[in-house]
């Protein structure tokens, strides 16, 4: 692991990309603009996770558009949802994995939001 104040000196390994990959498939989910599914990628994992490691390592990996849908709300009006690609969802769960456990202790104690093991629900029973 590396720190805040370190560049990364090893590149990204295969093996955090396959680790990523079935994170992101466990959680299912949608395909993104390339109408790549999580079962398509499955099928063929070297095909689409490769390209993945490869950007992520050289530095040249960047996201593809996000697709938009409209999820309706309870008052009629409409919500609009973003749904990145299966390969993008891969790369942020490598990028998760690498800087979570550097960044997470120098949360204050009483934040909540997008933490691991932290809900709202946790939040309103301990009083924060």
């Amino acid at each position: 692991m590396i720190s805040l104040l370190q560049s990364r000196t090893q590149p990204i390994e295969k093996e955090a990309v396959w680790r990523s990959f079935k994170k992101v498939k466990s959680k299912g989910g949608s395909a993104g603009v390339d109408g790549i599914s999580v079962e398509k990628l499955t099928q063929r994992p070297g095909k689409y996770l490769y390209p993945v490691w490869n950007r992520l390592s050289s530095g040249s990996y960047y996201p593809q558009a996000v697709k938009q849908v409209a999820i309706p709300k309870m008052d009629g009006s409409k919500r609009l949802l973003g749904i990145p690609t299966v390969c993008d969802r891969v790369a942020q769960m490598v990028i998760r994995e690498e800087l979570e456990p550097i960044v997470e202790p120098s949360f204050h104690a009483s934040s909540f939001g997008y933490r691991p093991r932290r809900t709202a629900c946790l939040a309103l029973r301990l009083g924060r």
